[in-house]
């Protein structure tokens, strides 16, 4: 990771609109990031792709990669809401307004 890109995550740490959490989702995925979140979920899928658990483990497998998806869609919502739209005014000058998200 660069430099710069480490400052930029690091500003964005906590900053913008928040969606609302769901507060059933158990604390270690509601800590996890994006990328660890959906690290995660990958690996479930391919184990579950295998069949090689057992129905419990499945199960189980199954409601943790649900409950990551939920948090991975929750973290894209956030990000979508910090995006603006830039613009040229008819003046010529740049403008950032709210993303339509309709």
């Amino acid at each position: 990771m660069s430099e710069d890109t480490r400052d930029w995550n690091e500003l964005a740490e906590g900053a913008g609109p928040r969606t609302e959490a769901d507060p059933n989702e158990p604390e270690d995925v509601a800590r996890m990031s994006f990328e660890q979140a959906l690290a995660e979920l990958e690996t479930i899928v391919q184990e579950l792709e295998r069949g090689q658990l057992d129905l419990e483990a499945a199960i189980q497998a199954y409601e943790r990669g649900t409950r990551l998806k939920e948090h991975c869609s929750r973290k894209l919502k956030e990000a979508q809401l910090r995006v603006e739209r830039i613009s040229l005014g008819e003046d010529g000058v740049a403008r950032a307004g709210p993303m339509d998200l309709t």
